[in-house]
C-alpha cells in the first residue's frame, strides 16, 4: 500500500471522530459527496453506500477495525483506502494509504489530511465534542 500521513496539533480523538464522522466524510474527502451507514456506528462488518461527487452510489463494508486508531474499507467490492491516527507528542500523526494499484490517488488523499486538519483545528476552536 501507498501511504500519506500529515502531523496535526490535534487531540487524536478529535481527529478519530472526523475519520469515523459519515456526515464529515464529504468536507474532508474530495471523492465523497455523501455516506450512508447502515447501522448506528462505524464497526467491523458495517455496511453503507457512498456517493461520488458524480452523483453515484456505491456500497461498502469496513473490512479493518481497531478503534481509535484505524479504519479500512472495501468499496464496490474493491479494496479501497485505509485511514488511521497515531498519538505524536502534542498532537497527533493521521495518515491515509491506498492500494498498491492506486499511487494516483496520494494526492487526493494529501488534499483529505489538509482538509482534516483545518476540521480538527476549528474543532478545538469550538471546544470539546465539536469537529
Amino acid at each position: 500500500m501507498w501511504k500519506v500521513h500529515r502531523d496535526i496539533d490535534a487531540d487524536p480523538e478529535t481527529v478519530w471522530q472526523i475519520l469515523t464522522d459519515l456526515d464529515a466524510w464529504p468536507r474532508w474527502g474530495p471523492t465523497v459527496s455523501r455516506a450512508q451507514l447502515d447501522g448506528t456506528a462505524i464497526l467491523l462488518g458495517a455496511t453503507g453506500r457512498v456517493w461520488t461527487p458524480v452523483a453515484v452510489p456505491l456500497p461498502f463494508v469496513i473490512t479493518e477495525l481497531d478503534p481509535g486508531r484505524t479504519w479500512g474499507w472495501d468499496v464496490a467490492g474493491i479494496p479501497a483506502t485505509r485511514h488511521g491516527v497515531a498519538p505524536r507528542g502534542n498532537g497527533c500523526r493521521v495518515w491515509m494509504s491506498a492500494p498498491v494499484w492506486a499511487p494516483a490517488y496520494l494526492p487526493i488523499l494529501a488534499v483529505a489530511l489538509r482538509r482534516i486538519e483545518s476540521m480538527a483545528r476549528a474543532a478545538a476552536n469550538a471546544g470539546p465534542g465539536r469537529p
